[in-house]
């Protein structure tokens, strides 16, 4: 895929920019017509996702530029760093909800409205739902790690929303004011959860994780179809940047093969390894089969 295509991926984060304005403006209604702190914190966590659906565009505009001197493998860890964002805004959101959760449930108050604040927080709902599934299929498709964390996050946010709209509809029929408080420390613990497994798996992006179990038996299939006797692999080793996957490894050959030989099955290899799996850089190191050093991991050289 090329780097225009990549770039058009960010008009998807434009898309979850409008639709979380959109969100976070009618779930501040659903608060102020209600006065439920329990909306209020959905409304606040709405606001994460404004600033981190801007955080995605940069960072997919960021990924999408191609490699350059200074960076002659790309910029697509920027997806990283714009997971761990919005982890840490999530983190932030969390706080500021538990803050006003405890401070309604020192001073519980009745709520107003509740069926017009709910009846808006369900059309946020629905429209936060529809982006995520969009944003989520889109970026399982192209590999961003960025979309799907947006998406994720959204589809979250709709678990939230649902969570809160049951808990005001209990409020407003038990008359347990208390329950307002509750329910809006319930949802600053669940975004924390969700904020901490964003910070994590973005982490592992950074530092070069090996691809998943299912894609290294993927390389090893197609490099069992060229071992023999006089050929084999050794000191295989894999890492993931955002959508592109990297693998690095020995191929032993016999000494007495010319150089045009040893080459012409470098790319046999290296094309059947491509084919294997999308947006892979591959990097082969021939050495002689009888050579000892030849079996010296690369780490000891």
């Amino acid at each position: 895929m090329n780097a225009h295509a990549r770039a058009d991926l960010s008009r998807y984060a434009l898309i979850s920019i409008v639709a979380s304005v959109v969100v976070i403006a009618l779930k501040v209604v659903a608060w102020q017509v209600s006065g439920s702190v329990g909306l209020l914190s959905d409304a606040a966590e709405s606001l994460v996702n404004v600033v981190a659906a801007v955080g995605a565009f940069i960072a997919l505009r960021v990924a999408a530029k191609p490699a350059d001197d200074d960076h002659n493998f790309g910029h697509t860890k920027a997806e990283y760093f714009s997971a761990v964002f919005e982890g840490v805004m999530i983190v932030v959101a969390a706080g500021l909800i538990m803050v006003a959760a405890v401070n309604r449930l020192l001073h519980p108050a009745e709520l107003d409205a509740v069926g017009m604040g709910l009846g808006i927080a369900v059309v946020a709902t629905a429209l936060n739902g529809a982006v995520g599934v969009l944003l989520v299929r889109v970026g399982r498709a192209h590999r961003s790690h960025t979309l799907e964390a947006d998406g994720a996050h959204l589809l979250t946010d709709v678990w939230t929303t649902a969570g809160v709209v049951v808990g005001v509809i209990l409020v407003a029929l038990t008359g347990w004011l208390w329950l307002d408080a509750v329910i809006a420390m319930a949802v600053a613990v669940n975004i924390l959860a969700v904020g901490g497994r964003l910070v994590w798996r973005s982490s592992a992006g950074l530092m070069d994780t090996a691809l998943p179990d299912a894609e290294r038996a993927a390389i090893e299939a197609v490099l069992d179809r060229y071992r023999a006797d006089d050929v084999d692999f050794h000191d295989i080793r894999t890492r993931e940047s955002g959508h592109e996957r990297f693998v690095q490894l020995h191929m032993l050959v016999p000494g007495e093969w010319t150089v045009q030989q040893g080459h012409d099955l470098v790319e046999r290899v290296e094309h059947d390894l491509l084919g294997a799996l999308e947006h892979m850089h591959v990097t082969i190191h021939l050495e002689p089969i009888g050579d000892p050093r030849a079996y010296e991991p690369w780490r000891l050289r």
